[in-house]
């Protein structure tokens, strides 16, 4: 292969970026759903495992929220140990370790087991995310890979819908003295063990290795990556830390309003379950198609909106909507009955997803690029947050109070705190602030590969 003194053929090189794209994405979209599965499927098996464990409303929500602990503490050694092995080596291992973990969820005795095992789960999983943003750093030009991204995250508002009654037909398999929910988490946990398997085969580590592109798209690939890497390294900018980033007041205020939005996603999706089998005698497939309608309604809204702020641009005011939405949603589940809070969910899930869509734009405004990924990567994991204290905080109210009226209040509340304060973030950096100020030292830009 030549050296890479002279530029790739624009043409060449958009024909090999559509190439990777259709050879990775759709395994790629598959792991998504496989992943999200395995992480929010203990939301159908709560009433079961209360029942046969004796596992009640704290232990559940504690259980639940567990999982974000162990992701958040081993994330960082598996990026290190990512960019060491390569993306197609680590990856393979993250799904085999993940799916024997929620394999194991089968054998959970009591609380101190579901404990360990949801927090093993999280450590098993940590790097996932970050796992497949590096294959693309490897594989995709800077200009191609927010399109491939938006095509893996679909993944996730996928599986929100197909979730439900996946588990709700796996919960009425019987045999071999296991319970449904056994069975459950074993099929589950099994499917990312043979997608593994399908991941080592399929991936390739380099463009080099792969066999399906010509030698001229290789030539294309290999030559525009490395030069937006030599660009990188020839800006010398140093890696930002995380309380430096936090030190500036924008940031703190992006991380906050994520992290209201994020709360209300997962208290919705941990619980929505266990509000359903309110509504009347259902079973658990019913349950599960139910627990799709909400998903359904807010991926519709998640286009519809965007569509119109794409059109009337004021972003802050498209996510304070939103989050008024999903405060009102949020607050009218308390005030009916069992049919009207779902109804009322519904309507709330409208809001916090297409919060969580619109929000992103705003940071990517206000961001210098250099920086943008590591940003984006503090702001998504302080959101994740949310999904510890979100399932902790309704399940120690259910036990103390036999409501979670209290959590669906503090919800609301947090959702119209975020409203008013979305409107003192900005979108574009503020031209007159000094290079001699805090702000500009908390925003010196770091390489983009310093995302986690």
């Amino acid at each position: 292969m030549d050296t890479f003194h002279n530029p790739p053929d624009p043409a060449v090189l958009a024909r090999a970026a559509a190439k990777v794209k259709r050879h990775v994405l759709p395994l790629f979209v598959v792991m998504f759903i496989v992943n999200y599965i395995d992480r929010v499927n203990i939301g159908f098996v709560r009433s079961h495992m209360e029942t046969d464990l004796g596992i009640g409303a704290a232990a559940y929500g504690l259980g639940a929220g567990l999982f974000f602990i162990g992701y958040a503490i081993f994330e960082v050694p598996s990026n290190l140990l990512l960019q060491r092995y390569g993306a197609r080596a680590w990856l393979t291992r993250i799904m085999f370790t993940w799916g024997a973990a929620a394999m194991a969820m089968a054998f959970v005795q009591g609380e101190t087991s579901f404990y360990v095992l949801r927090f093993i789960l999280g450590a098993a999983e940590a790097g996932f995310f970050p796992g497949i943003i590096y294959y693309f750093t490897q594989w995709l030009p800077a200009a191609e890979r927010g399109k491939a991204m938006a095509v893996f995250l679909s993944g996730s508002a996928i599986a929100s819908v197909i979730s439900g009654p996946v588990s709700g037909a796996l919960l009425n398999v019987s045999g071999l003295s296991l319970h449904g929910w056994q069975w459950m988490f074993l099929i589950e946990g099994f499917a990312s063990i043979v997608l593994c398997g399908f991941v080592w085969c399929w991936l390739q580590s380099h463009p080099r290795e792969a066999t399906w592109l010509s030698a001229q798209e290789k030539y294309a690939l290999v030559s525009a990556i490395d030069h937006e890497q030599q660009a990188r390294e020839a800006a010398q900018v140093s890696r930002p830390s995380m309380f430096k980033l936090l030190a500036d007041k924008q940031i703190a205020l992006f991380c906050f309003i994520y992290f209201s939005i994020a709360l209300t996603i997962y208290g919705a999706t941990f619980w929505l379950p266990s509000m359903i089998k309110k509504m009347g005698n259902l079973g658990d497939f019913q349950v599960g198609l139910f627990n799709s309608i909400p998903w359904l309604i807010s991926i519709v809204a998640m286009y519809g909106f965007a569509s119109l702020a794409s059109k009337w641009k004021h972003q802050q005011a498209w996510v304070a909507l939103m989050l008024v939405i999903a405060a009102l949603g949020m607050f009218m589940s308390t005030v009916g009955g069992p049919v009207f809070a779902f109804v009322a969910i519904c309507f709330a899930a409208i809001g916090f997803k297409a919060a969580s869509a619109l929000f992103w734009p705003i940071p990517q405004g206000y961001l210098d690029a250099r920086i943008a990924a590591a940003v984006i990567a503090l702001i998504n994991s302080v959101g994740n947050l949310g999904g510890f204290v979100a399932p902790t905080t309704f399940g120690l109210l259910e036990q103390t109070t036999g409501s979670i009226e209290g959590g669906l209040y503090g919800l609301a509340a947090t959702s119209l705190v975020a409203a008013v304060l979305v409107f003192f973030a900005r979108t574009a950096p503020h031209g007159d602030v000094p290079p001699t100020s805090a702000h500009h030292h908390a925003l010196r830009p770091g390489p983009q590969g310093a995302a986690s």
